[in-house]
């Protein structure tokens, strides 16, 4: 019988269509399952923690599986990150646009997606214009104008355990319940970038994205930050915000126990 691993992984999602693995598409599940084939000269299959969509980056996803090869576990990362840089320049060893940040074995009953008690997701507008940042941030014109207080205020009502269903994208794995706890929402600034962390004990499809389009629409001022929670009570898809691009979107850190992350 093999050892159950964690691996934790970041990445830059520009180049593939999302993490979950697609016929004949590039994604990060299919790549991470690719390389580990070839480590472990047959199929492998890894379950991750959140599907992020195409575009979307992270810091911190993490995806386990099951692994009996003669190979030690803690040699995973050095190995896996070599074969990644090789993909598509034949040279081993140059950097690549996933890497693996850790791998440890974990208890039997530990899975990646179900044993996950909540996530903090980070949102990046950019205020300089850089085109090389395009695909890292969300480039919103007069981003600079934005008010950055209106917008914490409106955030301080998106805090806590509500029915999230106004922030949800048709679309995606239908849901028992559409409650979910938020806690702890943040809106900072800097002479670049207008940050967004998120922290929840789980989040619907889209959700972050469009709650970035309602916290948005707040900073211009085309909606109140007081009528958040007539927002969130309506249920409504409709009297939210739009759904922001995926380019600002980074899943920065999954945790396995509660005390990691509730304020």
């Amino acid at each position: 019988m093999g050892s159950n691993v964690l691996i934790r992984i970041e990445y830059d999602g520009t180049n593939f269509c999302g993490w979950q693995k697609q016929p004949k598409q590039r994604t990060v599940q299919g790549e991470i399952e690719h390389v580990l084939k070839y480590i472990a000269m047959k199929d492998v299959s890894i379950h991750g923690t959140s599907r992020t969509d195409s575009g979307v980056h992270a810091l911190g996803q993490c995806a386990s599986f099951d692994w009996d090869c003669p190979m030690p576990v803690e040699k995973l990362p050095e190995v896996m990150n070599r074969r990644f840089g090789a993909g598509g320049t034949g040279r081993s060893g140059t950097p690549g646009d996933i890497r693996i940040i850790s791998a440890e074995i974990m208890p039997d009953d530990f899975h990646a997606r179900y044993s996950c008690k909540g996530k903090t997701y980070r949102y990046i507008i950019d205020k300089t214009g850089d085109i090389f940042r395009r695909n890292h941030a969300f480039q919103y014109p007069d981003a600079g104008l934005l008010d950055i207080a209106e917008m914490q205020r409106a955030a301080e009502y998106i805090k806590g355990t509500h029915d999230f269903k106004c922030f949800e994208t048709a679309g995606g794995t239908p849901r028992e319940s559409t409650v979910r706890t938020v806690y702890d929402l943040t809106v900072s600034s800097d002479e670049e970038s207008i940050v967004t962390e998120i922290t929840g004990d789980g989040f619907l499809y889209n959700m972050v994205r469009i709650i970035m389009g309602t916290l948005i629409e707040t900073g211009t001022g085309r909606r109140n930050a007081d009528d958040i929670p007539d927002v969130i009570a309506s249920l409504s898809r409709a009297n939210a915000g739009f759904t922001a691009p995926p380019q600002g979107l980074y899943l920065k850190e999954i945790y396995f126990t509660g005390s990691q992350f509730i304020k």
